[in-house]
C-alpha cells in the first residue's frame, strides 16, 4: 500500500559554530550591580577608593572625561568609549587631566534608590553625562577572567551609529534602577551583563589581551574546544586522551600546548574547574555534599573531600554551613560600593 502524500524532509541546520570565548563570558553572573548618572561641568574631578571585589564601568554619553591610575598615564573618554577599571584599583575621572579631583565621599549625591544615584558636580562649565556602573562578578570563570585584565582599559565599543542603542540603554537601566518594579532588578542585571560583556569582547577583539593565559587559551583552535568541553559538561569522566581528541592534537601535542597556554597542565585544570564550582555551589547552598560532589565528577564523597581540603584547606562541609554574604544596604556601604560618578 502506497501513499501520494509528498515525503517530507527533516531540515537539517548547521550546527553553530563554536565559540569558547563566549561560552566562558555567558558563564559570568552579575551580583550586586549599583548604578550612577553624572551630570558634570568643567572643571571637575572625582577620586574614587578602591574596591577590592568590584568590576567599573564607565559610559561616557556625552562630553568627555579623562580616566587615570597610578602608574599610567590619563586616557580620553569620548562620547561612545567605555572605562573598564579593574576590582581593588583607586583611579580618577576628571574633566582634563590637571583637573583637581575631589574625594567621592566628599561629593553630595541624590539616591534614587539603593540601587541608583544621581551626581551633580563641577564649576559649570562645559557639560560631560556619564553612566557607571559597579558590578561584582560571580563565577569560577570571573577569578580567571579578573586576573588577566589590567588595572584600566579603554575601548571604542561602539560606533557612531550605535550611539543611539548606548542612550536607549542607560535611559532604561535609570528608568529600572530608580523605580520599584516587578522584575527590575532582573532587568538591571541584564542590562549590566550586556555591557561588560560587550567591553570585554571589544577588548579581546582589539589584541590587548595576553598571549598567554586563560583567554589566550579559550581562543585557541585546540585547546579552546577541549577547556569548552570540560566547562560545558565538568561531571564527563574526563581524561587527557579525550581532551586531546576533542582538540584533534596527539596527546602529547595537547599536553604541550595546554601547559604552554594555560600555565598548568590539562588535567590540573579540570579537577581546579570542579573544585572552584564545587565550592561555588556549596557556598550558595544549592544541595548536599554529596550531591555537589556528583555535580562536578566525583563518584565517591571521601575522595571529592579529600581533594576539597586539599585545595581550599577545609572541609566542604564547612563552607556550605556559611551562609552567603548579602550585598549591603545602608546608605553609607552602598556610596562605598557605588563609587561611580
Amino acid at each position: 500500500m502506497t501513499s501520494n502524500a509528498p515525503r517530507q524532509h527533516a531540515r537539517s541546520f548547521p550546527a553553530p559554530r563554536p565559540d569558547p570565548v563566549g561560552e566562558a563570558l555567558h558563564l559570568l553572573r552579575l551580583d550586586g550591580a549599583l548604578y550612577c548618572r553624572s551630570e558634570l561641568t568643567a572643571p571637575w574631578g572625582i577620586d574614587l577608593p578602591a574596591v577590592d571585589d568590584l568590576l567599573f564601568l564607565h559610559v561616557v554619553t556625552s562630553g568627555r572625561a579623562w580616566l587615570a591610575v597610578d602608574g599610567a598615564p590619563p586616557r580620553a573618554l569620548d562620547q561612545g568609549t567605555v572605562g573598564l577599571v579593574a576590582p581593588g584599583v583607586r583611579h580618577r575621572l576628571t574633566s582634563d587631566p590637571a583637573a583637581r579631583a575631589t574625594p567621592l565621599f566628599d561629593i553630595p549625591v541624590e539616591t534614587l534608590s539603593d540601587r541608583y544615584e544621581v551626581l551633580r558636580h563641577g564649576g559649570g562649565g562645559e557639560p560631560t553625562l556619564a553612566t557607571c556602573s559597579a558590578l561584582r562578578l560571580d563565577h569560577v570563570a570571573a577569578g580567571r577572567l579578573l586576573a588577566e585584565l589590567p588595572p584600566s582599559l579603554v575601548v571604542d565599543v561602539w560606533t557612531d551609529d550605535d550611539l543611539g542603542w548606548v542612550h536607549s540603554t542607560m535611559r532604561l537601566i535609570a528608568r529600572e534602577a530608580s523605580a520599584d518594579r516587578p522584575g527590575g532588578e532582573t532587568v538591571l542585571t541584564r542590562l549590566a551583563d550586556v555591557l561588560a560583556v560587550q567591553v570585554l569582547r571589544a577588548w579581546l577583539d582589539s589584541s590587548q589581551a595576553g598571549a598567554q593565559g586563560w583567554l589566550a587559551a579559550l581562543r585557541d583552535e585546540h585547546v579552546g574546544a577541549a577547556l569548552a568541553a570540560v566547562h560545558r559538561s565538568p561531571a564527563h569522566p574526563w581524561t587527557l586522551d579525550r581532551l586531546a581528541a576533542l582538540a584533534h592534537l596527539s596527546r602529547s601535542a595537547f599536553a604541550a600546548r595546554c601547559t604552554a597556554l594555560l600555565g598548568e597542565p590539562a588535567m590540573r585544570y579540570v579537577t581546579w574547574w570542579r573544585l572552584r564550582l564545587a565550592h561555588d555551589r556549596l557556598a550558595a547552598g544549592e544541595g548536599p555534599v554529596a550531591s555537589v560532589a556528583h555535580e562536578v565528577g566525583y563518584v565517591s564523597e571521601a575522595a571529592f573531600s579529600r581533594a576539597f581540603r586539599r585545595e581550599f584547606g577545609l572541609a566542604p562541609g564547612e563552607v556550605r554551613r556559611r551562609s552567603p554574604a548579602p550585598l549591603p544596604r545602608s546608605p553609607e556601604v552602598t556610596k562605598e560600593l557605588a563609587v561611580v560618578p
